[in-house]
């Protein structure tokens, strides 16, 4: 995949984020999953409208309080519906656990309208300590989608995630 050098003013909100994660993923994981995806694409977290995802993280604490925060849509889609997008990286696991084979990049593409991603999922594992003090590992996948054409300054390199 081609990494692109975004130039996007804060105005031009452009980039739907699709996210899978574990129930009960607090924000801090989520946020730095965003963050560290962002920054290895060289993209703009000014251009986010929003987060895209499946019904069942329409309550998930984590997200809610990020969007809100954040002024970005949470949007979700059935299990049905996400069934229906044909994505690149489809998951045998995610198909078994919730009947979809994809969350994130069908979320991130199903959001945007688009048939292409313009980064395909990145797994992020983050840890996190329990009230007892014991260490939990998270995971968080991000596929990012845009929903118009965006001016290329060049070529940065390919990178996968």
């Amino acid at each position: 995949m081609t990494n692109l050098w975004l130039k996007i003013s804060s105005s031009q909100k452009v980039l739907w984020v699709g996210i899978g994660c574990q129930r009960h993923t607090p924000r801090l994981v989520i946020e730095t999953a965003i963050k560290q995806v962002f920054q290895e694409h060289q993209l703009a977290e000014d251009a986010i409208i929003g987060i895209a995802t499946i019904e069942g993280k329409a309550d998930e604490g984590g997200l809610v309080e990020l969007c809100s925060d954040r002024h970005w849509i949470l949007q979700t889609f059935s299990p049905q519906q996400l069934q229906g997008v044909k994505v690149p990286n489809p998951s045998m696991v995610v198909q078994q656990k919730i009947t979809t084979p994809s969350v994130a990049e069908a979320a991130a593409l199903e959001a945007a309208g688009v048939s292409t991603l313009l980064v395909p999922k990145c797994i992020y594992r983050g840890e996190n300590l329990t009230p007892e003090g014991a260490k939990i590992s998270q995971a968080v996948t991000i596929a990012i989608a845009t929903i118009t054409l965006i001016e290329s300054r060049g070529k940065i390199g390919n990178r996968t995630c």
